[in-house]
Parts: structure tokens; C-alpha cells; sequence
């Protein structure tokens, strides 16, 4: 414990507070509802990712909370940013200096961590979210989903026989796959094909690559994309997977499937494709080559944000051409540190 020989008593665990030999109460309030914040006198609380919190919980629910006849209260408000929410406003009020009772204290994360993990954040982070989540900065989110994307990531590299990364969207409108080959000795990620096929199913799609790939049965093939594709298994139905899988095995293919139990957060996808298509420390580890790629390109190129959100994707046919690529790069480089448990299933 932090503070030992304090307690009155034992923790009350189902009620999440400890009671001091005081008098006094240390409580853990989720703030999913934050209306439970009411009615609890306090003296001082510290909020946790702020940004996350409603925004209307500070106007409604703490700062009221805060305003006890007889306490000096006190509360610190932390977190990481996330682009210029309610967080932003609050951070610009406190260095404002038109309210005395407002401070504004900023840690870079390099004031506690070594300068080797500092390092390989930078190589598994995009630059904006280095500097947001490592530096503590506020960043804007520009109208481009992958706005790092140039034709610096383009590339003149075609399929050679090895293995072969084959990342899925199962959409109807279209049928969007892209085969990726990874040069393993720099980590480089190259886009050298696509399968677009409009009004298609996971059958024709895999008929179409073992057309396309006759000449190369003896490649591992490693199947990436949408969990949902997944759907049915549990109870016995085949899936679009085993579709693939079959169908790839009666050609002789060797396939192994590495697809999470759920799909990534959609942020989460995101950044692991921004780091490869450009990461804090200046280099570009993700190509494609635009004869071959035509939809991925225009895809990464143009795909914008819907209107006001950090994170949400504004609805296009280059949408799920380009949700096919950070399937796969969550998986193979997440952005986070914790590498996503995947079905891996041979067949």
C-alpha cells in the first residue's frame, strides 16, 4: 500500500474505497456515468484521461462537486491529448492566466523513460502520434486519414516467389484484398497486387488469387483481415476464411490464417499503418507499387475523416481497400506494445 498504517480498517473492495484513521475516504469512481459523482463530498480527486471523460462531466458533474461551502477543494484534471477535444480547451484555460486558481504543468515522456524506449517508439509510432502520446501535444487531425502518404511510398518492386501476405476486407461493395511481400532483413513492406472484385464472394476471391498464382503454389500464404469473417465457425458454418483455405489448399497452398479474435480498435489500425508509412524518426517502411495498386494508392492518397472525428472514416469505395491494409499491419506491427492475439490456424 502507498500509504501503510493508515487504513481504518480493510479496503471495502465491492464498494471501491478505503476509509482513513482520519476520517477521511479514498474512493475509485468510474466515470462511465458520471452523474454517480454527485453527492459525494470531497476534498480533491485527480481525473484520469480526461480526454476520454464526457466533455460535459467536468461542467456538470466535477466542477459543481467541487464547489463545497467550508472546503478548499482542489482537483487535477490528466491525461494524454487527443486532438483539440474538451481536454485542448481545458489545458488553453489553465495557461490562460485569467483564472489564478488554473495551473498547467506538461511532461515529456522522455523525462522518465530511457532513451531506449523513447527509440523504438518512435520507430513504431507515426510522427503526430509521437508527438502526441510521447510529447504531450495537441495535435489537429488533418482531413486525410493517411496524410504522410506520397509518392515516397511508391515503389517499382513486383511479386517475387516467397511468401506471400494476403490482408481482407469481406464487403460486398467491393471485395477488397491486397497481397503485400515483406523484405525481412530492413522490414520493408511492399503492396505488389490487389483483388478488387465488385458483387464478389470470399469463393471468387480466392478462384481469382489461385489464377493469379498458379505458378507459385509452393509460397506460404498468410491470410490477414476482418475477425467477422470468422462468423459461423463456432457453430460449424464455414466461414469466409475456410472458404479461402479450402480452396487455396485443393491448389496445393499452404495457408496460415493470422486474424484477431476481434477487430483492432479502429484508431489502433490506423497508427500502425501511419508508422509504417512514415514514423517519428523520419523513414518510410511501407510501399506500394501503383501500376499493380491502383485502388490501394488512390485509397491512401484521398481517404479523408468524417468531419469533426479523430479517428472515423468518411465512407468511399477506396475505404475497405485501405481497412485491408491496416489489418494487416496491426497485426504484423502494432502500434501499441502488446502484439495482438491472432486465430492462427494452418490447415
Amino acid at each position: 500500500m502507498l500509504f501503510p498504517g493508515t487504513i481504518d480498517g480493510k479496503p471495502y473492495e465491492s464498494d471501491l474505497f478505503v476509509r482513513l484513521r482520519n476520517g477521511s475516504e479514498i474512493r475509485l469512481i468510474g466515470f462511465d456515468k458520471p452523474s454517480r459523482f454527485e453527492g459525494i463530498p470531497w476534498t480533491g480527486g485527480i481525473i484520469d484521461e480526461i480526454a476520454d471523460v464526457k466533455e460535459s462531466a467536468w461542467y456538470e458533474n466535477i466542477s459543481p462537486a467541487l464547489d463545497t461551502e467550508g472546503l478548499d477543494t482542489w482537483c487535477w484534471l490528466i491525461g494524454v491529448p487527443d486532438g483539440l477535444n474538451h481536454f485542448y480547451d481545458l489545458a488553453e484555460y489553465a495557461q490562460s492566466g485569467i483564472d489564478d486558481e488554473w495551473s498547467y504543468y506538461h511532461w515529456l515522456s522522455s523525462e522518465i523513460l530511457s532513451p531506449a524506449k523513447i527509440a523504438a517508439a518512435k520507430k513504431r509510432l507515426s510522427p503526430a502520434v509521437f508527438r502526441q502520446e510521447y510529447e504531450a501535444s495537441f495535435e489537429t487531425a488533418s482531413g486525410r486519414v493517411y496524410a504522410d502518404y506520397s509518392n515516397d511510398n511508391h515503389t517499382d518492386v513486383v511479386f517475387r516467389p516467397g511468401d506471400i501476405h494476403w490482408s481482407h476486407d469481406f464487403n460486398y461493395l467491393p471485395m477488397s484484398s491486397i497481397i503485400f511481400q515483406v523484405d525481412g532483413e530492413r522490414d520493408n513492406v511492399y503492396a505488389v497486387d490487389e483483388i478488387v472484385l465488385e458483387h464478389a464472394t470470399a469463393a471468387n476471391v480466392a478462384v481469382e488469387f489461385c489464377e493469379r498464382y498458379k505458378d507459385h503454389e509452393r509460397c506460404q500464404v498468410y491470410l490477414y483481415g476482418d475477425a467477422s469473417g470468422r462468423a459461423g465457425e463456432k457453430h460449424g458454418h464455414v466461414s469466409d476464411y475456410l472458404t479461402i483455405e479450402r480452396i487455396l489448399g485443393q491448389h496445393g497452398f499452404t495457408v496460415r490464417r493470422m486474424v484477431p479474435r476481434k477487430n483492432p480498435a479502429i484508431r489502433d489500425g490506423q497508427n500502425s499503418l501511419r508508422a509504417k508509412i512514415l514514423n517519428a524518426d523520419g523513414n518510410r517502411s511501407f510501399f506500394v507499387n501503383p501500376r499493380k495498386c491502383k485502388t490501394l494508392d488512390k485509397g491512401l492518397k484521398t481517404l479523408q475523416l468524417k468531419k469533426g472525428s479523430a479517428f472515423q472514416e468518411e465512407e468511399t469505395k477506396y475505404q475497405h481497400i485501405t481497412t485491408a491494409a491496416r489489418y494487416f499491419t496491426h497485426i504484423k506491427y502494432p502500434a501499441e506494445k502488446t502484439r495482438p492475439t491472432v486465430h492462427d490456424l494452418p490447415i
